[in-house]
């Protein structure tokens, strides 16, 4: 028994280093293991931030429809030298009042502007889009249209609150197959 002792000894003696050796594999492996389970967290916290983020486009889009402010305009018929163009809403939610369109809240506001003229008097006439703040006014775009042409614009433009929106021509022309578009894309909901 004596020798199987030694033996035993002499394994224990082996395994002892050997044992101090993998303390740091150990240590690796638990580190690794940390970092998985960290990543493997903050993945799924990521997940949660974007199905919370996507909520509202996860809704039916006829609500959606409700909360952004919007309106279509569509008009054909004659403007007058130095008065704003008699818009009326076709679709949206946004009121217009006057011929001038309401801005409900702050924020940036796409654009979208097609229309086909017809010159009366003059070889050209500046077609205009006025923004009114309070008592003043100031243009927001311009447009010279020289003999019969179409007019496209598409922009983007940042209104705030109780501002006013409105066209204008300084000329008489026939305006043809006109199309307003104007809906919040950034900005106070409201």
């Amino acid at each position: 028994m004596g020798p199987e002792r030694s033996a035993a000894e002499e394994m224990r003696g082996q395994g002892e280093p050997a044992g101090e050796e993998c303390k740091p594999c150990q240590g690796a492996q638990a580190a690794s293991a940390l970092h998985l389970v960290s990543a493997v967290a903050q993945w799924i916290l990521l997940l949660a931030c974007l199905i919370y983020l996507g909520m509202d486009f996860l809704q039916p889009s006829a609500s959606q429809g409700d909360k952004v402010p919007w309106t279509h305009i569509r008009y054909t018929g004659k403007s007058v030298k130095g008065v704003a163009v008699n818009l009326t809403a076709e679709l949206g939610p946004m009121q217009i009042r006057n011929g001038s369109i309401l801005i409900p809240c702050d924020g940036l506001y796409l654009v979208s502007l097609k229309s086909f003229i017809y010159l009366e008097e003059e070889a050209w006439l500046k077609l205009t889009l006025r923004g009114t703040h309070e008592a003043s006014s100031s243009a927001l775009w311009e447009q010279t249209v020289h003999s019969d042409s179409t007019v496209n614009l598409t922009t983007a433009l940042y209104l705030f609150q109780q501002d006013s929106i409105t066209l204008w021509t300084n000329s008489n022309a026939s305006i043809s197959d006109l199309s307003f578009t104007l809906v919040l894309i950034s900005g106070n909901k409201c």
